[in-house]
This record gives C-alpha cells, sequence and structure tokens, in this order.
C-alpha cells in the first residue's frame, strides 16, 4: 500500500442529528467525521458573514498603528509601503498603496529585489526611502525580525510602523507599532492570518468600526490571492476573507485579476483555492522570482484592461521562464541525490550556478518527491541563501532555530522558510538537521492518508449529495477536501490520459459504476488490471462535461488486491 489509511469514521448518533437539522447526508458524516456534532459547530465553521471577523484591536499595538496611519492621513504625509518579493507581500503592498492613494496621500512601494537584497527590510532601503520624502514606512508581510533596521529608521527620523505574521525570533524592533498576532504577548485569536490579512485587519482599524463590508467589496480579492498562495489555513476569519475574495474575483472588478485569469486559461471558471494557488499565484509569483515585481504590482492596480492583458502576457512568459529554470534545478538536484542519498534525512543541497529565485519551488517538489524535509541553497561569494520547505510533524522553524548556530540567520514558518548560511557550514547544518529529524522518527507521518469515512453504500454518492458537498468549500489547509475511500471495488475499465501521464477508471460497486480520474501516473504505474478487484481513496466531485454533470472520483490512492 502506497499510504497507510487512517480512515476516521464517524459517530452514528452525531450524523443522524446533523440530517435533522437539515444538513445534507454526505455532508453529515463528513463533518462527524471531522468531530462536528452539534448544528452550533457547523454554523460556526461555515460562518461567512462579518461576525466570523476577529476585532483589529485584539492585536497588540494596533491602536498605535491604526493612529499613526490616521495621522498621516490627516497630514497627507508622504509614505511608503515595505512589502515582500511573494504574493502575500505584492497583494499586501498593492492593497495597502492602494487604499493609502484613494486617500490622496504620496504612497511609493518598496519591495527589495530578490537576488541582490533578499527578504526583509534593509536600513540602505529605508535611506533610500527617507530620501525620497516618505516620513512613515509601513511594512507588509516582514519586519518583525528587524530590530537593528528598525533603530536605524529611528535614527534618521523615519517612523516605523510593522505589519507580519512570521515568527518572532529574539526581541522586537523598537518602531511605532510592531502589529504581527504571532508575537508571544499577542493576545488576539487570528494566529492564521497570512500578511495581506494582517495588513487588512489595519485598514479595518484605522477606518474603524462598521467599515469591514466596505472594505471587503474593495480588497477582498487581494486579501484572498495572498492568503491562499500563503497557504494559511482555510478555517475561521480566513474562511471569510477567502470565500468573499473568491466571490469578487468572479465577477471580475480587477482588471489585473481579471485579465491574468483569462490569460492563465481561467475564464469562465469559477475561481477557487485551487486555480489560485495553482494558476495565478505561480504566475504573480514568477515575477519576485526572477525580479520584477513592479509588473506583477502594476498588473493588480491597473484601471486600464488593455495594459492588464499586457501586463498578465508578461507574467505568463515569465512563469514559462521560471518553469524552464526550475525544470533543469530539479533534474541537476536528482543527480546530486543519485550519488548521494538522503538515506531518510533532511535534503540539503548547495550549489554556486543555481537561481535563487526558484529555490523555493524545487526545494517544495523535493520535498514532495521524497516525503522528506528539503533545503536549496543558492551559494555566492561564500555565503548560501537557501529555501525550505517541510513535511508535516516537522516544524522546520523550531528545526532551524535549534540549528542556529551554524546559520548567520533565518526565518519563516513551520513548513516553510529562508536562510542564510556560510558555505564551510553546509555540512554542518545537513548534520545537525539530520540529527533532530532522526529523533522525532517521522517515517509512518509520512506516509499517512487521512480518510474521513468508507463509503459502503454507493447510492450515499449521488449527484445531489456530492453537490451539497459544496458548501463546505472553500477547502485548504485546516479544511481539506473530503477524502472517502471505498473497498473491494472492481475495475470494468481502464484508459490512459495525456500520452501515459494519467489514468481514467471505471470502477464498480455493488453494480454501481463509477468513472475515476487518477493524475500522475499511467495505468501501468498504478498496477491496473481490468476485471480484478482493487481499494481506492478518492475525493468525489462534480463532472461538468458539455453540460452534462455526474460524479467522478478524483482518486488519492489506488491498491490492487492481491
Amino acid at each position: 500500500m502506497s499510504y497507510v489509511w487512517k480512515v476516521r469514521g464517524f459517530e452514528r448518533e452525531a450524523a443522524v442529528g446533523l440530517c435533522r437539522g437539515g444538513v445534507n447526508p454526505l455532508s453529515a458524516v463528513v463533518l462527524a467525521s471531522r468531530g462536528v456534532s452539534d448544528l452550533g459547530q457547523v454554523r460556526e465553521i461555515l460562518a461567512d458573514g462579518l461576525s466570523a471577523l476577529t476585532d483589529p484591536m485584539d492585536m497588540i499595538d494596533m491602536d498605535r498603528a491604526a493612529a499613526r496611519v490616521a495621522r498621516a492621513i490627516a497630514e497627507r504625509e508622504h509614505v511608503a509601503v515595505y512589502g515582500d518579493y511573494d504574493v502575500d507581500g505584492i497583494t499586501a503592498s498593492s492593497m495597502v498603496a492602494e487604499y493609502l492613494r484613494g486617500k490622496g496621500l504620496v504612497c511609493d512601494i518598496y519591495i527589495p529585489e530578490r537576488l541582490e537584497e533578499g527578504y526583509g527590510v534593509r536600513s540602505a532601503a529605508l535611506d533610500a526611502i527617507r530620501d525620497q520624502g516618505a516620513t512613515l514606512v509601513i511594512t507588509v508581510d516582514c519586519g518583525i525580525t528587524a530590530v537593528e533596521e528598525a533603530r536605524h529608521a529611528k535614527s534618521i527620523g523615519l517612523d516605523l510602523v510593522i505589519t507580519d505574521h512570521h515568527e518572532c525570533v529574539g526581541g522586537l524592533p523598537e518602531a511605532v507599532a510592531a502589529v504581527d498576532p504571532k508575537r508571544p504577548d499577542c493576545p488576539s485569536v487570528s494566529k492564521g492570518l497570512a500578511g495581506v490579512g494582517v495588513a487588512f485587519k489595519l485598514l479595518c482599524a484605522v477606518e474603524g468600526p462598521g467599515r469591514e463590508e466596505a472594505l471587503l467589496e474593495r480588497f477582498s480579492d487581494l486579501v484572498a490571492t495572498g492568503t491562499v498562495a500563503d497557504v494559511m489555513p482555510v478555517t475561521g476569519e480566513n474562511r471569510v476573507l477567502i470565500k468573499r475574495g473568491l466571490e469578487r474575483m468572479g465577477l471580475g472588478l480587477r482588471p489585473g485579476l481579471r485579465e491574468l485569469r483569462a490569460a492563465a486559461g481561467q475564464e469562465g471558471k469559477a475561481p477557487n483555492v485551487s486555480n489560485v494557488g495553482f494558476a495565478l499565484a505561480p504566475r504573480i509569483n514568477a515575477a519576485g522570482r526572477l525580479g520584477s515585481t513592479d509588473v506583477a504590482v502594476e498588473l493588480l492596480l491597473t484601471d486600464d484592461s488593455r495594459r492588464a492583458a499586457q501586463l498578465a502576457a508578461r507574467l505568463c512568459d515569465m512563469n514559462r521562464e521560471r518553469q524552464r529554470i526550475e525544470g533543469e534545478m530539479f533534474e541537476e538536484a536528482l543527480h546530486m541525490l543519485e550519488k548521494d542519498p538522503p538515506e531518510g534525512r533532511p535534503i540539503v543541497l548547495a550549489s554556486d550556478q543555481w537561481h535563487q529565485g526558484v529555490c523555493g519551488i524545487v526545494a517544495s517538489r523535493l520535498s514532495e518527491r521524497f516525503g522528506l524535509p528539503a533545503v536549496m541553497i543558492c551559494l555566492k561569494d561564500g555565503v548560501g541563501r537557501g529555501s525550505c520547505r517541510s513535511v508535516d510533524g516537522f516544524n522546520l522553524f523550531d528545526a532551524l532555530a535549534a540549528c542556529q548556530d551554524t546559520l548567520l540567520g533565518f526565518g519563516g514558518h513551520e513548513m516553510a522558510a529562508g536562510l542564510t548560511v556560510r558555505a564551510e557550514r553546509v555540512d554542518d547544518l545537513r548534520r545537525a538537521l539530520g540529527e533532530r529529524y532522526a529523533a522525532l522518527d517521522l517515517r509512518q507521518a509520512r506516509r499517512t492518508l487521512a480518510i474521513d469515512l468508507e463509503v459502503v453504500k454507493p447510492e450515499l454518492l449521488s449527484l445531489r449529495n456530492v453537490e451539497a458537498l459544496e458548501e463546505l468549500e472553500p477547502y485548504g489547509p485546516g479544511n481539506p477536501q473530503p477524502v472517502l475511500c471505498m473497498r473491494n471495488v472492481t475495475v470494468e475499465n481502464a484508459a490512459a490520459l495525456s500520452e501515459g501521464r494519467h489514468t481514467k477508471l471505471w470502477v464498480s460497486l455493488r453494480g454501481q459504476v463509477f468513472e475515476t480520474v487518477f493524475f500522475g501516473k499511467s495505468p501501468e504505474e498504478l498496477g491496473v488490471r481490468v476485471g480484478e478487484r482493487a481499494h481506492i481513496a478518492f475525493t468525489p466531485q462534480i463532472n461538468d462535461f458539455r453540460g452534462r454533470r455526474g460524479v467522478q472520483l478524483c482518486l488519492a490512492d489506488f491498491v490492487p488486491v492481491k
């Protein structure tokens, strides 16, 4: 078996109670399998109104941040937004700049050049911002570790308001305000906000109570795009922000996102977490990876549809170039691992020939391929800048903190991080991460497939029931797509798709035939044999082809019965 299946099962009484309360039977058993036992919990989980939004003033320092921004608006100050070069930072920078410009302010956007400056606030950049006339800098998606830089800003007479969502390392910067829900002393429950989400809360605080709806109508598409791209939990407040943003995106009100969706082949399709994460985000990210964030920012801010179409085409070109570079780096990394296999330890690779902007994507692919944490390090002048991706159960941020004696610096999240290391310490880092990983013994955790329930009666997968699962959307971290399983299905037929890259199967259980699809493997790789039995794990979906709607099972695992 390619995975260890962990079938949750459900309390029958809880599912029956939810059904009696009006919840669809399939939705009821999925919710019950996730521990939901009463309608109050259902309402809380599916809340999509303003009541689900938390008070921005619950975040420590938000009162000081809002007051300083309000003063800048009242006094028509020259402001600069200092962001990050990923989708989260680009959407946050664009949103705050659009808001302040709408108030009549001169507002510059400063996003560091990824390859030359790297992540975070830099004192030299603050000098340049001050020289251009700004009196206030608002950071978005960065700044919480900028202790020395905050001290420098103060020394040159530049006020600094920090908004961030990254983990805090050491002391806090001495800024006018440092807003970050992950501050140890922050009482806010909104720990899962993206950088753009924290920046949105700042705008809510500046506007005051009662203005949340107007801000959602204007900016929720940007907030949703950044939140999805940064792989934040799709629960609680984030669920509302994402759902509202997807709805606004579907209306096509922002020319840049509308034209980018069209250029990415999404025109006519309803926006969802998947196509934002896999179609839009990589194209916006490509601008930052290749050092052209100004293209992405202009795309998000322009009101000119023709200009938006031109910029969207440029981002698509950049993304194709990014894919070419990524493919070459990935193949080189695989070749390196053939010579020196990871043998169940974190992958740590370094080269002076790699493109820094693409290291993170290749690290993700390596982590997925091998089921191990992966670190890709780009070396230059004896110093390496690395991008790190993790696996479930291995807190990357904590691991780097434990290994920080081998590093010049690091920052990030539990699942993704960046680091700086001297070339001569790369082997020390590999050894230290390996020892920490081995101590946790994560071999079983990497092979587990969480399954909501086993389908025994195939009639449960009716068109009406599967359609009703849409009420649980949007899906994402914290609210994954339902995964179900059926055992001992009979393979009625099989066909290779896309020159063998994918597989379509027709399987039956108790006389009912289901169409299924498995992406990424051929029938031969799956071990498919027509007429024989198998166990399947899958997500039920609606396939709408030429106006004909039917149930299709998207397979997560296929296990031939021997």
